[in-house]
C-alpha cells in the first residue's frame, strides 16, 4: 500500500464554513483518497500568500478578497472551489452603540487586513452612511466577540457561530449582510498556481473528499451537529441548530464557484492596476475534471440530491 500523501490545509478562523473538511476528516474520506490531512491554524487572510507560495501549506480555506490582495503583492494564487458564495456575517455593535453616528471615530475590529472581515466591514459601513475613514479599523484576530462584549471595539463583523452567540447575548446587529444574500466568494479553497499545475490529481483527491463531506453533513444533520459542537466548542443546542442550518442554506454542496461573487470582490477590493478578470483569481479545472469523471452524479446517487 502506498504511503499517504501529506496535505496541509490552512484554517484562518473557526467557522461553520469549515464543516465539510471536518466532516470528511472524521469520516475518513481523506484517508480513503490517500491523503494524510493536517489542519494548520492561521490568523486571518494575511498569511495565506506567503504560506502557500513557500509550500508551508498546500491549500488555504479563505475568501477571495485575500487572493486578490495576495496576488497584488506578488503571489499567484487561485481559488479552485467554494464553501460559501454569499457574505455570511453581520456588523454587531458593543453595548451603548445604538446608531451609526455612535461609530464615528470609534474602533471597528477586523481579524486582519485582507480577510473577509476587512472588505465586508467597508460594505456594512456604507449601508449605514459611513465611510471607512469615519472609523478606526483595527486588526484584533479571529476571537472578536469577546472584544465586542468588553468594549475593546465598538463594532465588528461576526459570522456563525459567533453571530448567533452575539444575538443570544442581546447584542445589536446594526447591519446584517447575510440577509442581503450578496454574491461573494466568502470562503474558498485556495492554492498556489504552481502547485495546481504540478499536483492536479492530489487536489482532485482533496476535492472529492471535501465535497463528500458536504454531502454527508447535509444528509446526516445529527452527525454534522456533533462535529460542529466538538470543533467549535458549542454547548447551546439552539446555537448549534442555527449554525448547522446556516451551513446547509448557504453552502454550495459541490463546491461551485460563483462568478458573480468573484466579480463583486474584484470590484470592491482590486486596485485599478490589478487584474480585473475573475480568472486571474479562480481556476475551474479541478471541478471540471470531477464533473467529467461523473463524481457529482455519483455523490447524488449515493446520498441523494441536496435539498
Amino acid at each position: 500500500m502506498a504511503e499517504p500523501i501529506p496535505f496541509k490545509v490552512g484554517k484562518a478562523s473557526p467557522a461553520n464554513t469549515f464543516l465539510a473538511i471536518w466532516m470528511a476528516e472524521a469520516a475518513g474520506f481523506y484517508a480513503a483518497q490517500g491523503l494524510a490531512l493536517e489542519i494548520v491554524e492561521m490568523v486571518g487572510g494575511s498569511q495565506c500568500g506567503p504560506a502557500l507560495t513557500a509550500g508551508d501549506i498546500h491549500l488555504m480555506h479563505i475568501g477571495m478578497s485575500s487572493v486578490v490582495r495576495a496576488n497584488a503583492g506578488g503571489a499567484d494564487l487561485r481559488t479552485i472551489g467554494s464553501l460559501s458564495n454569499v457574505i455570511r456575517s453581520a456588523l454587531f455593535t458593543a453595548p451603548g452603540v445604538n446608531q451609526a453616528s455612535d461609530l464615528k471615530g470609534a474602533v471597528v475590529g477586523i481579524s486582519s487586513i485582507g480577510s473577509e472581515s476587512d472588505p465586508t466591514t467597508t460594505l456594512a459601513l456604507a449601508k449605514i452612511g459611513l465611510a471607512r475613514a469615519d472609523v478606526l479599523v483595527r486588526e484584533i484576530g479571529v476571537e472578536r466577540l469577546a472584544a465586542l462584549r468588553d468594549g475593546t471595539v465598538a463594532a465588528t463583523m461576526l459570522g456563525e457561530p459567533q453571530r448567533s452567540a452575539a444575538l443570544a447575548l442581546g447584542l445589536h446587529a446594526m447591519v446584517d449582510l447575510l440577509a442581503d444574500r450578496i454574491p461573494w466568494l466568502y470562503s474558498g479553497l485556495v492554492v498556489d498556481r504552481a502547485y495546481l499545475s504540478g499536483h492536479g490529481e492530489v487536489l482532485a483527491r482533496f476535492m472529492r473528499a471535501t465535497i463528500e463531506g458536504n454531502y454527508l453533513a447535509v444528509g446526516d444533520p445529527a452527525r454534522a451537529k456533533g462535529v460542529l459542537a466538538r470543533e467549535l466548542d458549542l454547548t447551546d443546542a439552539k446555537i448549534i441548530d442555527i449554525t448547522f442550518e446556516n451551513f446547509k442554506a448557504a453552502t454550495p454542496v459541490n463546491a461551485e464557484i460563483s462568478l458573480a461573487g468573484a466579480e463583486n470582490i474584484i470590484a470592491t477590493v482590486a486596485a485599478p492596476d490589478a487584474g480585473h478578470d475573475a480568472f486571474d483569481y479562480i481556476d475551474l479545472g479541478v471541478r471540471d475534471g470531477l464533473r467529467a469523471e461523473g463524481f457529482f452524479d455519483a455523490m447524488e446517487k449515493k446520498y441523494g440530491a441536496p435539498a
